[in-house]
């Protein structure tokens, strides 16, 4: 039988707010445990609660650049539940009257082409503490530096169908995130965490199968291994004839399995109902509006636009945007004079390169665009522009300058060019005698030598010509 795999996502991003979500305690990550934390986020008895503005101003900017719509009341909800790291007996969220509803993602999915899966809700909320089992032997820790971070909770349609699916949802989900500026999406530090929703169903069925929930997974990577392992799992059961339960799986990101952790709770479980401390949250119109042209170009919209204005090809325009500070870079670059087809190649090349390692560009976008003015009038060539463009880090000589101080000017004098075509054919006597015999296109074998000998400093233009002059006799 084949079968179908459906799969939904639970996403968790922390705001990137300088306090908690109802205190005014530090949000930040890396602090010795519990240092960062007051009677609010402990829930000792007598302290209230006060939501944080730009937590509420952030998860709107998120909610609006994924379509969703913002209303204009919603309610803060108590979520019960018991739990070590839950110092309060329940969470702060939303339930039955979320901050938004109704927005989408598109996505290029590695199977269907290009489509669009459907946002049920974002909703505000706070964190849990975190307990940790490794630092005391035979015991658990504690710390309750995180509890009362905000986070927004992005949840999914049932709509995707397979774990690759899910991974380039998660990949556009935090381009958006990091071009509104809603968080660091950084997983290693917990600021993006991804709860899976996975079901099989007979091909062509259309009612849902029972779900498990998988948890634990801190790389997209990872994410697409941990459904495809439960995928599988699912199968296997229920062709042996067994039954799917509804329980909360974990992920050994090491072994590659999931295993079952507990029963998986329904909304029933939680108890939820309004939190008396806190008055419904009410936006006006204006202010939603005044979110939504804070906004900036959002990733495809920015990718169109790069196409349009500048030509560039799809694969270009995509590496460009695929984040906020390397299209807007190459935009500066563009700005200050440089042809954009030969701008996109050295960012995607050099520029890249070093942005990966650092996150910063070394070169700033003037000086990168009148090294590419230096080769286009061939004062050097491409290859000594690339020797040229790592020692334009640190020190403020203009290219030219420095291709000087490394004697990489081209050289387009025809006696230079003649000493070196007549070096490298004398070293290649048989090539020269199969260049003779008709093979044509050892003519790129001359020209990369006679490069080589040069150190990049031959001018490629004037170097054919010598050479057919120099072969021809």
């Amino acid at each position: 039988m084949s079968w179908e795999t459906v799969i939904g996502l639970e996403v968790h991003v922390q705001l990137l707010t300088r306090t908690k979500m109802f205190c005014g305690c530090p949000n930040r990550f890396g602090a010795e445990p519990n240092t960062l934390v007051c009677p609010v986020c402990l829930g000792l008895p007598g302290a209230l609660p006060v939501p944080n503005a730009h937590a509420i101003r952030l998860a709107a900017r998120a909610a609006l650049a994924l379509g969703c719509t913002v209303h204009g009341r919603s309610v803060f909800a108590r979520k019960n539940y018991f739990y070590p790291d839950l110092p309060k007996g329940y969470q702060i969220s939303q339930f039955d009257r979320p901050l938004a509803t109704g927005g989408h993602v598109d996505l290029d999915s590695p199977e269907r082409g290009r489509i669009s899966v459907g946002i049920t809700r974002l909703h505000v909320e706070e964190d849990a503490g975190k307990s940790i089992h490794d630092r005391i032997p035979g015991r658990t820790a504690i710390d309750l530096n995180r509890a009362g971070t905000p986070l927004a909770e992005i949840v999914s349609e049932p709509e995707l169908r397979s774990p690759a699916e899910a991974r380039a949802y998660l990949t556009v989900l935090k381009q958006i995130l990091l071009y509104t500026g809603v968080s660091d999406c950084n997983m290693e530090e917990g600021s993006l965490r991804v709860d899976a929703n996975i079901s099989i169903r007979p091909e062509g069925a259309t009612a849902l199968g029972t779900k498990t929930e998988v948890k634990n997974m801190n790389s997209f990577g990872n994410v697409e291994r941990a459904l495809e392992a439960e995928r599988q799992r699912q199968i296997a059961l229920v062709e042996a004839g067994g039954r799917i339960e509804q329980v909360t799986m974990l992920f050994n990101a090491g072994s590659g399995e999931v295993r079952p952790m507990r029963s998986k709770e329904e909304s029933h479980d939680y108890r939820y109902f309004p939190d008396p401390d806190l008055p419904p949250l009410v936006l006006t119109p204006q202010w939603i509006v005044e979110q939504q042209t804070a906004l900036p170009e959002l990733p495809d919209a920015k990718r169109d636009r790069l196409q349009r204005e500048y030509g560039l090809p799809v694969y270009d325009a995509k590496v460009l945007c695929s984040e906020r500070p390397l299209a807007d870079y190459f935009e500066a670059v563009v700005r200050a004079g440089a042809e954009p087809k030969a701008a996109a190649n050295w960012i995607m090349g050099e520029a890249l390169a070093g942005y990966n390692e650092t996150a910063v560009f070394a070169v700033e976008p003037a000086r990168l665009a009148a090294l590419i003015e230096l080769v286009k009038e061939g004062t050097v060539s491409h290859q000594a522009a690339k020797r040229v463009y790592p020692e334009l880090a640190g020190n403020g000589d203009s290219p030219k300058a420095v291709a000087e101080r490394l004697g990489l000017i081209q050289v387009a004098d025809t006696d230079a060019l003649g000493r070196w075509v007549d070096e490298v054919l004398t070293a290649h006597p048989s090539e020269v005698a199969r260049f003779k015999a008709g093979e044509a296109k050892l003519m790129g074998f001359f020209v990369g030598q006679v490069m080589r000998k040069s150190q990049g400093k031959a001018d490629p233009k004037g170097v054919q010509p010598v050479l057919q002059e120099r072969l021809s006799k």
